[in-house]
Formats: C-alpha cells, structure tokens, sequence
C-alpha cells in the first residue's frame, strides 16, 4: 500500500525541541482526488516520515513493510 501526504505545518515540539509537522492530507499513491486522511489523527504531531509510516501500519494492521510513505511534491 503506498500513501502520500502533505503537510500542514510544522512546529517544534515542545519535549524534545525538534522540529515536528501535521498532515494536510493523505491519500493513495497516484489518487489525489480520495482522500483517506481519516485513517490518521491529524491532530497529531508528527516528527518525521517515518514515525507517520509506523502509525499508519499499525491503524491498517498490517506489517510496516506493506506500506509506503511518500511527501507528496504538490501542496
């Protein structure tokens, strides 16, 4: 399953001073138009690609091997 999002902003964390970011939208590689950001708590600040990934994984339930995280080039 491969997924982009776009960020909404980002903010430093409070706890650990690094840098952190909110997702504007996800959606399925190659379909802009679905929107599937409900899958996320998009209230969350996340502090990396990765730790989106991770999340992501877990609420699908399935291994982190079968999904794929990618920023998405247009806004």
């Amino acid at each position: 399953m491969q997924f982009e999002y776009t960020r909404r902003r980002s903010v430093r964390s409070p706890v650990t001073d690094a840098p952190t970011f909110r997702v504007a939208r996800l959606a399925a590689a190659g379909q802009r138009d679905r929107d599937m950001s409900d899958l996320i708590d998009r209230s969350y600040n996340y502090h990396s690609a990765r730790e989106l990934h991770w999340h992501l994984a877990d609420r699908l339930g399935v291994a982190p091997g079968a999904v794929s995280v990618t920023e998405s080039a247009l806004a």
